[in-house]
């Protein structure tokens, strides 16, 4: 019998289930497609027909199993067999030959060597066998990532996110995005799963990088200059991830549990802003819950708000894997086949998975019935609507040809250079240090990060990437330019203990690796529950259990063997991962820390003889989950952090000058407890500032820097974010003088870690908001930026200051460059309800503009205040403008207001 929930009933002789409808025929069934004669024309494929009756007449042709493949997207393409997609899919997240392989390494395959025109011509032939060797000949939707630049080779890298918003240029944003959309579409991707428009308000969140930061009015207006110029194109943007992807302590994808006014407020305004002005025809949710339900099966957020309260008429994908998310992570459902289910009930409409293999994993649901027919077809109807809209049943294929125009495309490049260097901040600058003078003999450039050329996360490899040095050396090319690596971003203190290191004897004979076994306790007694062979001692069992058989969250495990080291002397030797272990050299307890209370790093001294067998034993138990375990030392590890510091030093002993470039590592799933630069970085920029030379820092990364042992030290501070491929060129011109720097933090730089979360548009406190050993006040406010000029502000005036709720207002002013270097200035209007029935923020970011004044040169600058500038929700979640006095505050940053002034709302 089938499962109690598959919908089966009576029909007249007939029998249907699942949608279909089978007739008795002898021994037979006949499978019959409800609601439509076999023989009636096609009116789907009639193009003058209008959209919605297109998808209805082919969404009534469909058979279950048609519905189901239009709602499931991974990477992959048809090198798995093109019987595998005889009933369609979604789309592809194309796999080159270069890109091939375990579902494109769970989606980080970003660098394909895969030629532009290769890649077209793949999406031409996967077009072709869906629209003329399937059944209905329902075309595919192709998609990619372009956070920053289409993650392919041969495609430009701009500044990452966090970079353009840092330019506070929306004109220079929709340019970059009109860029990337180019060359997407010209390989044939058709919808981008971009951009992030998740507020940043932690900056420990390793993904603040693919953000626009921390307010929501800048976040908006970027979002909405990126996804316009892509859904112009014919390209569907995806903003991510709905509704917020970080949580308690700056952690990705951490439940989160806002409440309505919070939601309305800061995060929910970006999407919609993407949707209503931009156009967005998708929708990504996040992998966290909120308010305890899974993002991807919100009923809330996905149908209430999205598509009934907004009118959402796109399709919501969830992120990848995240629908059985909901039963392997938050526990909210038995199966995948009732985890799929609820998200589909719920609102989501396609699955977004990372491999082929896993489809009969969610199929089940639909099989046995689990998810109503209204919320399958409503689905269906929506990704069927924006194909059509697309044209890609009339027109699937583009000119493969066409994608060489758009490699390394100068246009293209330029547009590169201008938005790397808009997005650089000039942080500090005592005593004019920058911009260096191009009649220096000597310059030493320091750091890794100099010669790296990082491009930051959901990047391609980049195209022809300029790095620093070579920027530098291209500018001032008859310069001396010496250039030294210094200690660079990691420790590098010890490393994982490696398999040619380990051995075990069996039946007298000698073999590598450790036996191992894992047990169902966590005692490590009793009978093993799986027993093999570790090459070594490497895991992070931070979602899954060491073997299927065994409680991720209860187990225990014992190693048993030889170590033999590489040198011979004292080699510190030990443990990195949770506690709850013993370690035993030849029997003797090395390493004790049996109980289980924190995560750690614990070496201990050992004396070896190198080549010499040492009998080793590891005991390790968890009886919590989230087991992380490696067995490390520094047998052979150079510690050489100090030599490349000194030697680093040496070369800026040498120099007129210096440049010490540093960085630091973040990422998805790499969030940041401590906001410091990595390694021994700050010791080197220490050391260098003893010479007494004069040197600037440049920052390479995509979220805040703590600075408190080396800021007072350093004379000139420039944050380059990841700056793409022309970013070592645009740095020399900063450096150089060649353009001045205006970029402008999108995020709050905090003084210590423990201010976080620290944002400007926080709201009034009850009390106060410092510390008792600090204030509450950042190391640098959102929106700041200094430049090599200097302007001043004036004159004030509104050309009435008392106005009606339906009214706008417009607000003047003189702004002046009364420095010798042209530059442009962001002005910034901030506004604040003075008097409000609930607490409203000390003041909101509401208008910008990027304006480039020559030495000497003034402009009358204005703003229009409109109506939704000074709209609240009131107490019962209505929106209004309540009479009295707006603060209106306008200046260089959110901490240097240059001028205030009041108007009343009658």
């Amino acid at each position: 019998m089938a499962d109690s929930r598959q919908r089966i009933c009576n029909n007249g002789g007939a029998i249907t289930m699942n949608c279909k409808k089978y007739i008795p025929l002898g021994l037979f069934w006949l499978s019959v497609l409800p609601g439509i004669s076999q023989t009636e024309k096609a009116l789907y494929k009639d193009s003058t027909q209008p959209v919605e009756a297109r998808v209805q007449d082919l969404l009534k042709r469909m058979t279950l199993e048609e519905k189901f493949w239009q709602m499931f997207m991974i990477p992959g393409g048809l090198q798995e067999g093109k019987d595998k997609y005889k009933n369609g899919i979604f789309g592809f997240q194309v796999n080159t030959e270069a890109q091939a392989g375990g579902a494109a390494a769970q989606l980080m395959m970003y660098g394909s060597s895969g030629s532009a025109v290769q890649m077209a011509k793949e999406i031409n032939d996967m077009q072709r066998f869906f629209t003329t060797e399937t059944r209905l000949g329902i075309p595919i939707i192709p998609f990619d990532e372009a956070l920053h630049g289409l993650v392919r080779a041969q495609a430009t890298a701009y500044p990452q996110a966090i970079g353009l918003a840092a330019t506070w240029d929306t004109a220079l944003m929709h340019q970059v995005a009109n860029a990337i959309a180019l060359e997407s579409k010209s390989r044939g991707i058709r919808q981008i799963l971009t951009p992030v428009v998740n507020i940043a308000a932690d900056v420990r969140w390793g993904r603040t990088e693919e953000t626009y930061g921390e307010d929501p009015f800048l976040t908006s207006e970027m979002g909405v200059a990126f996804v316009s110029a892509f859904e112009k194109l014919g390209i569907v943007s995806t903003p991510k991830h709905f509704i917020a992807n970080v949580g308690d302590g700056g952690r990705d994808s951490y439940p989160i549990h806002y409440n309505e006014r919070l939601l309305n407020e800061i995060y929910f305004p970006p999407f919609r802003a993407c949707f209503e002005r931009g156009g967005s025809r998708s929708v990504m949710t996040a992998y966290n819950s909120v308010d305890g339900s899974p993002a991807t099966a919100n009923n809330h957020l996905l149908n209430t708000i999205l598509k009934h309260d907004w009118n959402f008429k796109g399709f919501v994908i969830s992120d990848a894997s995240a629908v059985g998310g909901a039963n392997v992570l938050h526990y909210t459902a038995t199966g995948y086949d009732d985890a799929t289910a609820s998200a589909v009930n719920n609102g989501l409409d396609v699955i977004f998975q990372t491999s082929y293999q896993h489809y009969p994993l969610f199929k089940a649901a639909f099989d046995k019935g689990y998810i109503r027919a209204s919320a399958i077809d409503s689905a269906v109807a929506r990704v069927l609507r924006v194909k059509f809209e697309l044209g890609l049943f009339e027109n699937p294929y583009i000119h493969a040809e066409d994608a060489n125009r758009y490699v390394n495309n100068a246009q293209h490049r330029s547009i590169a250079r201008q938005a790397s260097k808009e997005s650089i901040v000039l942080l500090k600058n005592d005593r004019q240090v920058l911009p260096f003078s191009k009649k220096l003999t000597s310059l030493a450039v320091i750091g890794e990060d100099a010669m790296a050329a990082r491009l930051g996360g959901y990047s391609g490899p980049g195209e022809q990437t300029v790095n620093i040095v070579t920027g530098i050396k291209r500018k001032v090319p008859g310069m001396e330019v010496t250039y030294a690596p210094g200690p660079g971003r990691f420790d590098n203190n010890y490393v994982v203990v490696p398999a040619d290191c380990f051995f075990y004897k069996e039946n007298g004979q000698t073999k590598k690796g450790l036996q191992a076994c894992y047990y169902d306790n966590v005692t490590a007694t009793g009978t093993p529950k799986v027993s093999r062979v570790d090459e070594t001692v490497n895991f992070q069992w931070t979602l899954f259990a060491p073997d299927r058989s065994l409680h991720y969250d209860f187990f225990s495990a014992e190693w048993n063997g030889f170590i033999q080291s590489p040198v011979s002397g004292t080699v510190q030797l030990g443990i990195q991962g949770n506690d709850g272990y013993r370690l035993y050299i030849n029997d003797v307890l090395l390493i004790d820390t049996w109980d289980k209370s924190s995560f750690d790093t614990l070496l201990k001294p050992v004396v070896l003889v190198k080549d010499k067998a040492y009998k080793i034993k590891l005991v390790y138990h968890e009886p919590n989950g989230s087991a992380r375990l490696k067995l490390v030392w520094d047998a052979g590890v150079k510690h050489n952090n100090h030599q490349l510091i000194q030697q680093a030093v040496a070369a800026v002993q040498k120099a007129g000058a210096a440049v010490v470039v540093v960085g630091i590592e973040e990422g998805e799933f790499r969030d940041r407890a401590k906001l410091s630069l990595p390694g021994q970085q700050e010791a080197l920029i220490q050391a260098i500032a003893a010479t007494g030379k004069p040197f600037a820092v440049v920052i390479v990364g995509g979220s805040a820097v703590t600075m408190n042992s080396w800021i007072h030290q350093t004379p000139a501070i420039l944050d380059v974010w990841y700056p793409g491929d022309e970013g070592g060129n645009a740095i020399a011109d900063v450096l150089f003088g060649d353009y001045n720097p205006a970029g402008r933090l999108p995020v709050t730089f905090p003084v210590f870690e423990g201010q976080l979360p620290l944002v400007y548009n926080h709201k009034p406190t009850g009390r106060g908001d410092d510390y008792d050993n600090l204030t509450g006040q950042p190391l640098f406010p959102f929106g700041h930026g200094l430049s090599y000029t200097r302007f001043t502000y004036s004159d004030l005036r509104f050309d009435k200051s008392e106005i009606k709720a339906s009214d706008s207002v417009n607000v003047f002013f003189t702004i002046k460059n009364t420095g010798d270097m042209a530059g442009d200035e962001v002005v910034q209007l901030y506004i604040h309800d003075e008097i409000a029935s609930i607490v409203r923020p000390v003041k909101e970011l509401k208008g910008f503009q990027r304006i480039l004044l020559q030495p000497g040169e003034q402009k009358e600058v204005h703003f229009t205040i409109t109506p939704e500038m000074l709209t609240m929700y009131n107490a019962d979640m209505q929106q209004v403008i309540e009479p009295g006095a707006f603060r209106v505050m306008i200046g260089g940053s959110s901490k240097t207001i240059q001028l205030r002034d009041l108007i009343q709302v009658k």
